[in-house]
Parts: structure tokens; C-alpha cells; sequence
């Protein structure tokens, strides 16, 4: 695959994954300094990695929230998780799971905080069961 059409690949998907919103706006945002960087993650990222056959898009959306509380990365943890639930189809509980599992592997108190982050999202989306 070239360039691009890796890019308009990974456009593709960047897109399915995070919303239309989420990457008009990153879009919006690009400047002579974040442009590179930009458009290499839309080419590998998306393009060559999450194109890829083996794993279907679910199971690379767990892969990617778990990793993310893993590395404590909370800015791109509120970005995955806030689209498995908008745009993935992941009810609240398929959140739970994963931060269950992941309290196990990655310790409790990465844990109780991406518990505490995807609570907030969960509320602001209106999905909190009361």
C-alpha cells in the first residue's frame, strides 16, 4: 500500500473509531508544527495498524484502553473510552471489565483512577444507571 492510500485508509478508520467530530476537530487544530505528526499516526497508526486483519476493531479497542491504564496515559484513555462507548458500541459494563482486568495486571491505584476517569465520561454521556 502507498502512502496514500494508507492515509485515506487509516482516515477511514481514525474516523469510524473516534467519531467525525473528534477528528474534524484534531483536523481543525493542525498547525506547521503538529501537521507530521498528524498525518504519520493517520498513516501507521490507523492506517497500517488498526487496517490490519487478525484483530477485529473490538478487541483493538480493549487492547488500546487497557494498554493506555497500563501507561497511565489518561489523555488518550478519556479519548478511547469515551468512543467505545459513543461510537464502538461498549455499554458501561464492557468499560467495567476491562478496568477490572486491568486492576489485576496493572495494579489498583491505575485502577481506581481510570475507574474514576471512564465515571465521568459514563456520566457526561448520560449512561450512568442510577
Amino acid at each position: 500500500m502507498d502512502d496514500q492510500k494508507r492515509r485515506d485508509a487509516g482516515m477511514n478508520v481514525r474516523r469510524k473509531v473516534l467519531g467525525n467530530a473528534w477528528v474534524d476537530k484534531s483536523i481543525a487544530n493542525r498547525n506547521a508544527f503538529n501537521t507530521d505528526f498528524q498525518d504519520m499516526i493517520t498513516r501507521y497508526a490507523w492506517g497500517e495498524i488498526w487496517t490490519r486483519p487478525h484483530f477485529d476493531e473490538r478487541t483493538r479497542r480493549v487492547l488500546v484502553i487497557g494498554t493506555m491504564v497500563a501507561l497511565g496515559q489518561w489523555d488518550e484513555f478519556r479519548l478511547h473510552v469515551r468512543a467505545a462507548l459513543a461510537e464502538g458500541g461498549f455499554t458501561p459494563d464492557d468499560v467495567k471489565e476491562i478496568l477490572l482486568q486491568q486492576a489485576i495486571y496493572c495494579g489498583v491505584p491505575a485502577a481506581n483512577h481510570a475507574v474514576k476517569e471512564a465515571s465521568a465520561i459514563v456520566q457526561e454521556l448520560g449512561l450512568l444507571e442510577t
